[in-house]
């Protein structure tokens, strides 16, 4: 016996227009282009293939606000900002697109520096006087834990500095891989120990 709702279903589903990859693509970035212009738009965001893995970049109107690796879990930062930040979070990554271009710039050899408009209202206090000093660590340099205490203005506060390097919201452009230990050793990264190692290696190959 035919099941006539189930046959229903199927034939409606049937007639439904079909996407490819490309109409898909054209639907999203209009959809990004209207909330933007209606100012609804308050995170933007995108993925980026790297040498360190996927990497999540994602903007405000301010400035990009976070930097995430794989294994930091892309999903979960994003319900993060939703909940932190705004829930208005879209993949649109024509925002991202000049900080695309600085990575892939750097990751080939041709940037040493990043120039780019930082939203930092994740980061706040001690933490982030600490990750203001970070820049200033040269390309293909490093300061130990240490050092960046005392330039903190904080001879005392080592662990405080190790602390603001992990939860540093804006890793790479905001390089807290230059911050090793006394020792020299790399110590731990939010991306992990190989992508730091990946990274001063990179740094120290130029």
């Amino acid at each position: 016996m035919t099941n006539a709702p189930d046959f229903e279903n199927e034939r409606i589903f049937a007639a439904l227009p079909r996407y490819d990859d490309d109409a898909m693509a054209r639907l999203q970035a209009a959809l990004a282009s209207n909330a933007q212009q209606q100012g609804i738009l308050d995170i933007a965001y995108r993925t980026v293939d790297t040498p360190v893995g996927s990497l999540l970049l994602a903007a405000t109107e301010q400035g990009l606000i976070k930097i995430a690796y794989a294994v930091q879990d892309h999903a979960a930062v994003l319900q993060q900002l939703s909940d932190t930040v705004s829930p208005r979070i879209l993949l649109a990554p024509a925002r991202l697109d000049e900080a695309t271009r600085q990575i892939d710039a750097y990751f080939a050899g041709r940037r040493t520096r990043f120039d780019l408009p930082l939203d930092w209202r994740l980061s706040k206090g001690f933490r982030r006087e600490v990750l203001s000093h970070l820049p200033q660590i040269g390309y293909g340099s490093t300061q130990s834990y240490a050092q960046v205490a005392r330039a903190s203005g904080s001879p005392r506060a080592v662990r405080a500095v190790g602390t603001a390097c992990a939860t540093n919201p804006l890793p790479l452009v905001v390089p807290c891989h230059r911050v090793v230990r006394s020792d020299g050793t790399a110590g731990q990264y939010v991306g992990g120990k190989d992508a730091k190692n990946i990274l001063l290696s990179l740094e120290a190959a130029a």
